[in-house]
């Protein structure tokens, strides 16, 4: 029998527990010493490139000055290079760099390979599988903010 449950409980349970995980995450420097703001960069630009700096600030929800600054040090340390935009030469168009894209991709796998550990030592096959299928409706929950 499914019972109604209020949006409200949903909310409070997910903002507890996801925050939790994220956190827990984030305290695992994974990769090259990275800030949390060039690890997110880098992260968002893996999904979202090529891009602009104002599109990243745009999608991480900070100031595009933070934004610039935060690709300033990933260009620095070469993990991001910029391009004129083929449409529109007044503006630089930022992609990761081969450097960069390992660096993403392994900070990736790091925290996968760390999910995985836990999911396989402390979760049943049937636990494994009802987060499997949370995982869509995170996700659709993640884009409508």
């Amino acid at each position: 029998m499914i019972v109604a449950t209020s949006s409200d409980r949903v909310a409070r349970e997910l903002q507890a527990s996801l925050g939790l995980l994220f956190r827990r995450l984030r305290q695992a420097r994974v990769v090259a010493e990275l800030s949390q703001p060039e690890s997110t960069a880098l992260s968002s630009l893996g999904r979202n490139a090529p891009a602009t700096s104002a599109d990243l600030a745009r999608l991480e929800g900070i100031s595009t000055q933070s934004m610039h600054a935060t690709v300033r040090s990933l260009e620095r340390r070469g993990l991001v290079a910029r391009s004129p935009d083929p449409d529109d030469g007044r503006r630089m168009l930022l992609d990761l760099t081969e450097q960069g894209r390992r660096t993403a991709d392994d900070k990736r796998d790091a925290r996968a390979d760390q999910l995985a550990a836990a999911l396989r030592t402390q979760f049943t096959a049937g636990e494994r599988e009802q987060l499997l299928v949370a995982a869509p409706l995170l996700e659709r929950l993640a884009k409508l903010l």
